[in-house]
């Protein structure tokens, strides 16, 4: 590869949009996405416009066109072309990304493979979410008009669902559902207790708000929290599915934008970009999961350990050498899963185990979080040159991971590297069950009210593993008082599709 094409990030973005701040608009998320566009071309520091060099945009996908709930304001039928016609570049390529945390590094390792080989001088990688501008124009009973129309051609690389048909039938439809009983496979396999495990949630984000409250860029001004106020169950940190009070859950409802502005290292040099400025990827891995109920222990993340050690071996670096971390934080499994169980990293790193605050606390802007990782990484980075950064993605239901490592120090551009998940040698998964069974995972998922329903993973006596959930409002309390883990079931079925459950 000629070094004159190799890849380097050279400008970074990113906006918020708090509600009740002073300069306040209700701005889309095409808007957010271009002012975090404009704000990465302004922070290249180029002597000449950046713009007529920009040939390609990849979209991350909103939540929106992911398949939520649709704004009723309307969206861009193009966003990443909307975007584009309000920071002015002309493309030859529009991209919208596939749904999944993981793609702002997938996006963002793609951009800089078109920029090594030759294709393109320069791309921007960027996203955003109005999810919170939505909301609070609804409630004031206010109204916009972001439905938008732009010519030009568009790759949608569509929204991919990441949940079976047995799953959602079950109760499984929302990702604080599914992460709860991977968290609570975890805590089986360590054998903690309920209000251990609550306690350890809480340490373990503690200082993730800490970095939070100090980010201009966090989506709420707020405060750091203690390991006991995320712990504590409060009427303002109520449960929503065991073993998550609201505090340990990202938070979706942000007004927030970030980009990234990939060059080669030739046209950055002509177009006056200070070298002070450039950082590289030094190693690049992705990896998936199979479905949840097809994974040997749900508590782990083998996709996720492949990857990071993949990008860390391209690298040549190892994880104590790198200077700052980032770890996808959309609940405390993730985490742990990835930083304390397979890096052995402690809670309290000196380092960090953030950038950004977090998910929770700084902001889950949807598919776009790690946009902001890597904005703030670059950043940390050009203030330590020479330090190493290393960015874990992840998506859905932690089914993709995807990790980067990141330096001032100059490298040929690795690509990706082979992180293949290791077979682990999951159980058969049974369809219609009855008979004993017992139970090894689970959650109460709770509505403003109360626990609602609860849902049992867990072993049959021939050893394949069932799915089922309980609406008996008696089953559903004793769940709540005493931990369920372990205990046996009596299972039954509705001859279609669905498990039922009861405590033996």
């Amino acid at each position: 590869m000629s070094e004159n094409f190799t890849p380097v990030i050279v400008g970074v973005g990113q906006v918020v949009e708090r509600i009740g701040e002073e300069g306040w608009q209700g701005l889309s998320a095409a808007d957010l996405a271009a002012a975090a566009a404009e704000t990465a071309l302004e922070d290249a520091g180029a002597s000449v416009d950046l713009r007529p060099l920009i040939e390609v945009a990849h979209a991350i996908r909103t939540f929106e066109d992911s398949g939520a709930a649709p704004s009723p304001f309307g969206k861009p039928d193009k966003f990443p072309l909307a975007v584009a016609r309000r920071v002015g570049v002309t493309l030859k390529l529009a991209i919208l990304e596939a749904v999944g945390g993981q793609s702002p590094v997938t996006a963002l390792v793609e951009m800089a493979g078109r920029v090594a080989n030759g294709e393109i001088a320069a791309g921007i990688v960027f996203g955003a979410e109005a999810i919170s501008n939505t909301r609070h124009l609804t409630s004031q009973g206010e109204t916009r008009d972001w439905a938008e129309t732009d010519d030009g051609e568009m790759e949608d690389r569509g929204p991919e669902r990441m949940l079976t048909r047995q799953g959602i039938v079950h109760g499984i439809v929302s990702a604080p559902i599914a992460y709860a009983v991977q968290e609570n496979a975890r805590r089986a396999r360590l054998g903690m207790s309920r209000e251990d495990y609550r306690a350890a949630m809480g340490e373990l984000f503690a200082p993730f708000s800490a970095v939070a409250a100090e980010n201009p860029y966090s989506s709420a001004a707020s405060d750091p929290l203690s390991g006991e106020d995320i712990a504590m169950i409060t009427p303002k940190n109520r449960m929503i599915a065991d073993p998550f009070p609201l505090k340990v859950v990202a938070r979706d409802q942000v007004n927030m934008g970030a980009a990234m502005l990939v060059m080669s290292e030739k046209a950055a040099r002509e177009a006056g970009v200070p070298e002070d400025k450039w950082v590289y990827i030094h190693g690049a891995a992705k990896a998936s999961e199979p479905d949840i109920l097809e994974r040997a222990d749900p508590g782990a993340h083998p996709a996720a350990a492949a990857a990071l050690d993949a990008a860390l071996a391209a690298s040549g670096k190892a994880v104590a050498d790198m200077a700052a971390l980032d770890f996808y934080s959309c609940f405390p499994v993730a985490v742990f899963s990835t930083a304390i169980d397979h890096l052995d990293l402690s809670q309290d790193d000196p380092r960090g185990l953030t950038v950004t605050g977090g998910l929770p606390y700084f902001g889950g802007a949807g598919n776009g979080y790690s946009s902001h990782a890597i904005a703030s990484m670059v950043e940390r980075l050009r203030e330590q040159p020479g330090g190493y950064g290393l960015v874990g993605a992840n998506g859905g239901f932690q089914s993709k991971y995807a990790a980067m490592v990141l330096s001032t120090d100059p490298a040929d551009f690795p690509g990706w590297s082979d992180a293949p998940r290791p077979d682990d040698g999951a159980p058969e998964v049974a369809g219609l069950v009855e008979g004993p069974g017992t139970i090894d995972t689970y959650t109460v998922v709770y509505g403003k009210q109360g626990p609602t329903y609860a849902i049992a993973i867990g072993s049959l006596p021939d050893g394949r593993r069932f799915i089922a959930r309980s609406d008996d409002s008696e089953t559903v309390a004793a769940m709540v008082a005493d931990d369920p883990l372990g205990r046996a079931v009596t299972l039954t079925n509705d001859g279609e599709e669905r498990n039922a459950f009861t405590l033996v």
